[in-house]
């Protein structure tokens, strides 16, 4: 069983930069994360949940929606077991409370951390 745990939202203005942390901690599948892709959630009031972009662990290979393209940046740390997503230029319409997740071997999102709300004001 993996269990992740969000950090690092908070309250910040249009223009502010932020960095959510994302710590694994388990059983992961082969003792390892290599065959985990990582992926940022987000999912704003009265809104569905959507994604904001993914990094697989192995090769660090990243993908973003388009609305934080140039903005966020998904970074993984192998020895601290960590996923990142920097945010910046971070605007009103990205308030949320974001969450990762984890994808074991290409099935589906099966973890999720508790989530981490970011405010972003005008």
């Amino acid at each position: 069983q993996v269990q992740l745990v969000e950090s690092g939202g908070g309250r910040v203005q249009a223009g502010a930069s932020l960095r959510l942390s994302c710590v694994v901690s388990g059983r992961t599948l082969n003792g390892t994360l290599s065959e985990y892709v990582m992926g940022w959630f987000r999912q704003a009031p009265g809104k569905e949940r959507e994604a904001v972009g993914a990094i697989s662990w192995s090769d660090g290979y990243t993908h973003y929606r388009d609305s934080v393209k140039g903005r966020f940046i998904i970074s993984r740390d192998n020895t601290k077991k960590t996923v990142y997503l920097q945010m910046n230029t971070l605007k009103p319409e990205d308030t949320a409370v974001y969450y990762c997740a984890a994808s074991p071997a290409g099935s589906d999102y099966d973890y999720w951390g508790q989530g981490t709300q970011v405010t972003v004001s005008s």
